[in-house]
């Protein structure tokens, strides 16, 4: 009897970018159930997906250095991969993916390969024209000749547990929408007035509005400011939920408001529609992948007025610059997007 193919897999982070990475994992495991994986994960986005079936991590805390690459190398110690996908192109990524034995090495296509990325591949997937982070992913599936699926699926392990915790702090509230306000950077973050227009206009149309949000300063800051507006928050929960708690939420809401932050590429994983917010970087790149036509973004103009050109004639990614940049994203607009969304609802 032939060894099962073995597939070691590194993507360390961020929330948003494993969860691209998931759809993934879920076509290979859907197609060649017989291919082992091994994913190296980062600490936090471990926290996610352990428990994902049909996939043993290696969990990599990139806070401990030399220890931590060392502790990887000793948990792999003895094992040759017939692949590798190495599918982050940052400089520590690519040294870590240097403890990792594998026939196969393979690696983003040339426009992608930052840091180094292509010393530390032996082959490279296929270059594909304004894809999006999710469909550049997909290209490592085709390298293994995986066949490809007309509708996306994600493997995400959700408890039973954390399944009714959230059940039991949103159960009284009815139909709800999640805002989660606050990504990892300030600059991409709406306006405390616009996220508070939004909640009205949503309680207007009968659904009680949930905060959702890490524990970090610029998290509870923005929530903080947010609750001061009396009536409209009826629980918050920024804080207060672990990833999977978090994801069960998600997962029962009507829809999500989110900027560019991996509550909104969470809530894609369970079918609940994303209002993505966006100005600094290209939602047709980074955004909710099942809810582009209910982003609403300033990207386009503010890189032409940036850059001097339309995005289609710059390098594929670029990114517009500025702290005040969401504060060009009206209100108005916002609420036409939501209004979109849950039509879609509506006519399911």
């Amino acid at each position: 009897m032939s060894q099962a193919f073995q597939l070691c897999i590194l993507r360390l982070s961020a929330i948003g970018d494993v969860c691209h990475a998931v759809a993934m994992v879920t076509r290979i495991r859907k197609h060649r159930p017989d291919i082992k994986i091994t994913w190296i994960i980062g600490k936090i986005e471990h926290q996610l997906l352990k428990g994902m079936p049909g996939v043993e991590f290696i969990v990599y805390d990139k806070k401990g250095g030399k220890e931590a690459k060392e502790a990887v190398k000793q948990a792999l110690a003895g094992r040759v991969f017939d692949a590798m996908f190495v599918m982050q192109v940052a400089l520590r990524a690519n040294l870590l993916s240097s403890v990792v034995k594998a026939k196969r090495r393979i690696g983003f296509d040339w426009a992608r390969s930052k840091e180094g990325h292509w010393l530390f591949t032996n082959e490279r997937i296929e270059a594909v024209k304004y894809a999006h982070v999710l469909e550049g992913f997909m290209g490592f599936a085709d390298k293994l000749g995986i066949p490809k699926d007309d509708a996306l699926q994600w493997d995400m392990p959700l408890d039973d547990e954390d399944k009714e915790w959230a059940k039991s702090q949103t159960e009284s509230l009815g139909k709800y929408a999640v805002i989660s306000p606050a990504a990892s950077k300030a600059e991409r973050n709406w306006t405390v007035h616009g996220y508070v227009a939004a909640a009205q206009h949503l309680i207007q149309k009968g659904y009680k509005i949930v905060l959702c949000g890490g524990p970090g300063p610029l998290d509870l800051a923005i929530s903080e400011k947010i609750m001061q507006t009396p009536d409209i928050i009826a629980l918050n929960l920024v804080g207060k939920t672990s990833l999977k708690q978090m994801l069960a939420v998600l997962a029962d809401a009507s829809l999500v408001i989110a900027p560019d932050t991996g509550p909104a590429h969470m809530a894609t994983t369970v079918g609940t529609p994303v209002v993505g917010l966006y100005a600094h970087s290209n939602f047709r790149r980074t955004g909710p992948y099942l809810s582009q036509e209910c982003v609403a973004s300033v990207y386009d103009v503010q890189i032409k007025g940036q850059k001097g050109k339309e995005w289609v004639y710059l390098p594929w990614g670029a990114r517009a610059k500025g702290k005040d940049l969401m504060t060009y994203l009206l209100v108005q607009t916002v609420l036409k997007k939501i209004d979109r969304a849950l039509g879609e609802l509506d006519t399911e």
